[in-house]
């Protein structure tokens, strides 16, 4: 069985799908723009626009994935919130950037009320900080 989720372990990410496209398109780029100063020709023009082509879809489909993710979590982290805090904080709400609510989402329903207010606060100002704040953690087992 795997170890909880805690802020040392909950950062995922695809490491072999991922890296084996960035260096594979990477390479196929280089290649190709190498065969395209060396011997221009057509051929090798084609080559290297599908070969950046490759590779800049790549890193936007990552960018994609991740602002869709995002989003996603913003919403379901602002419904969150106006079923969890207090009724002094829920019309703040809408001053909690995604970052922040990025943050909180791994934050226990019984300590996000706290954690929301010193990020109104000010005391907490970042993805990071919020998450090394959270005592309880709530684990997000279904992220991709």
């Amino acid at each position: 069985m795997a170890e909880p989720q805690n802020y040392a372990n909950h950062v995922r990410r695809p490491p072999l799908l991922f890296l084996a496209g960035c260096f594979g398109s990477t390479a196929a780029t280089l290649i190709a723009g190498y065969l395209l100063v060396t011997d221009f020709g057509a051929g090798h023009l084609a080559l290297f626009v599908a070969a950046a082509s490759a590779a800049t879809g790549l890193l936007f489909a990552r960018r994609f994935t991740t602002g869709v993710q995002d989003r996603v979590i913003r919403l379901e982290e602002r419904l969150r919130l106006a079923r969890v805090l207090p009724a002094e904080l829920k019309g703040r709400v809408g001053e909690l950037t995604t970052d922040h609510l990025i943050g909180l989402r791994f934050a226990s329903d019984e300590e996000l009320a706290g954690l929301a207010r010193r990020v109104l606060d000010g005391d907490l100002t970042d993805r990071k900080a919020i998450k090394q704040a959270v005592r309880d953690w709530r684990a997000d087992d279904q992220r991709v």
